[in-house]
């Protein structure tokens, strides 16, 4: 086990490293001039030997190649470059943002658990019956809608009629993360929902559950001890997946609820021109999404035996 995981890690320095080139070229190819756009937002005017001197001082004179390996070595070193726009360093600012981000992550994944795992396999057992009808159609309406169209929706109920909740921000404690919470959730759950139902009514198909049952073995014995167990790989790949884009930041959601967290922190670093902000979210999606496989391919080779001895036996 320890070979299989220290064969992947290694695999994944390359992709790592490659990701981070082509996200430093393509920033900087498609970019203007940063010196200019610095003035533009400051709204402050520079002499042109001002503007060079800058330029100098943030390495811009230099080939693009040797821009790539000073910066790919600051951020070896926990040095991701300074703002633009705020002029703090960035690693430090992306901190500040982060944990906004993960407590969104945690309780969107959680209600998308405890919702669509008991619908899909409710509606499953349920094959062609009205409760499975209607799970269907309540999932293929949330599934339909966009998360900025439930996050309207669930503001006007709750926050402008109900006034139960804030309508934005994160300073009402528990209270400020329901509505973005639900918004992400309802929009998952409804899709996972029906994925859930078919992985189960595959299992429920296959010969080991008609051999258990003509064995006299119990239908919620088979169906929990049995048939989860083996849809758990898909249930773990639509896990890992929401992980990995809810931890990116949910930028259409953080910004509609002025979530203070990595997405809205994205957003507002593109409308600015602020790159190096933009650099350091592309390596943080990067590093979220090779972990997240990672993992994900370690808890494979835990959950499928035929993962593992195909592994071992190669």
């Amino acid at each position: 086990m320890r070979k299989y995981i220290a064969k992947r890690c290694l695999q994944l320095i390359p992709i790592l490293l490659g990701i981070t080139f082509l996200s430093f070229l393509l920033t900087n190819a498609g970019a203007s001039d940063v010196v200019s756009q610095m003035e533009s937002n400051t709204g402050t005017v520079m002499s042109e030997e001002e503007k060079q001197k800058l330029r100098e001082e943030l390495g811009l004179d230099k080939p693009l190649v040797q821009q790539y390996a000073l910066w790919l070595s600051g951020v070896l070193t926990g040095d991701m470059g300074v703002s633009f726009v705020s002029k703090r360093p960035v690693f430090s600012t992306f901190l500040e943002k982060l944990p906004a981000t993960i407590y969104l992550t945690v309780t969107s994944v959680l209600l998308t658990v405890f919702i669509s795992i008991p619908l899909g396999v409710l509606a499953a057992v349920r094959q062609n019956k009205f409760t499975d009808y209607l799970i269907r159609f309540l999932s293929f309406i949330g599934n339909s809608m966009p998360n900025f169209f439930v996050s309207l929706l669930l503001i006007y109920f709750f926050s402008l009629k109900l006034n139960l909740l804030p309508v934005m921000g994160n300073a009402a404690g528990w209270k400020s993360v329901i509505l973005p919470t639900l918004t992400l959730a309802l929009a998952m759950a409804s899709k996972y929902t029906r994925q859930v139902r078919a992985t189960v009514l595959e299992e429920l198909n296959k010969d080991y559950v008609q051999g258990a049952r003509a064995r006299g073995v119990g239908e919620r014995r088979i169906l929990y001890f049995s048939v989860l167990k083996s849809a758990m790989l898909t249930i773990v790949t639509l896990l890992a997946l929401s992980v990995g884009s809810l931890l990116g930041g949910t930028a259409i959601v953080e910004s509609i609820f002025m979530w203070d967290g990595v997405g809205k922190m994205a957003v507002d670093a593109i409308t600015m021109r602020d790159y190096p902000v933009i650099q350091a979210y592309v390596i943080w999606m990067a590093v979220i999404y090779v972990c997240v496989n990672l993992v994900t391919d370690i808890l494979y080779h835990y959950l499928d035996p035929r993962i593992r001895l195909g592994w071992e036996g190669a």
